[in-house]
C-alpha cells in the first residue's frame, strides 16, 4: 500500500516562498498522477496542481490562482512530488495535502503540510 507524507509547510511572511514535497512509501510513483490541494478550515478542499507522466511526455495542470507563481515537479530519485511556491499571499494559507489519482478520483490522501502566510 502506497504511503503519502507531505512536508515543508510554515509560517512565512507575504512575498517569499516554500517548497512542499510529497515523498512516497510503499511502491514508486513516477508513472502516477499526483495532486495537491489545499483546504481552509469550513470551506471545501480545492485543487492546486497536478503532475502527470505517460511514459512519454509529462502533463502538468495548475489552477488558476496559482499560474506563474507555483511550480510542480518530480524528483523520481527521491520518489516524490514538489510544489514551490513563490510570492506567497496571505490567501495561500491554508492545509496543503498530496494524492494519487486513480481513475477519476484521488486517493491514498497524506496529512498534509499547514502554510500559513501573513500579510
Amino acid at each position: 500500500q502506497v504511503q503519502l507524507v507531505e512536508s515543508g509547510g510554515g509560517s512565512v511572511q507575504a512575498g517569499t516562498s516554500l517548497k512542499l514535497s510529497c515523498t512516497a512509501s510503499g511502491r514508486a510513483i513516477r508513472w502516477d498522477i499526483i495532486g495537491w490541494f489545499r483546504q481552509v478550515p469550513g470551506k471545501e478542499r480545492e485543487f492546486v496542481a497536478s503532475i502527470g507522466w505517460n511514459g512519454v511526455s509529462t502533463s502538468i495542470s495548475y489552477a488558476a490562482f496559482v499560474k506563474g507563481r507555483f511550480a510542480i515537479s518530480r524528483d523520481n530519485a527521491e520518489n516524490r512530488v514538489l510544489l514551490q511556491m513563490n510570492s506567497l499571499k496571505a490567501e495561500d494559507t491554508a492545509l496543503y495535502y498530496c494524492a494519487i489519482r486513480t481513475g477519476s478520483e484521488y486517493n491514498f490522501w497524506g496529512q498534509g503540510t499547514q502554510v500559513t502566510v501573513s500579510s
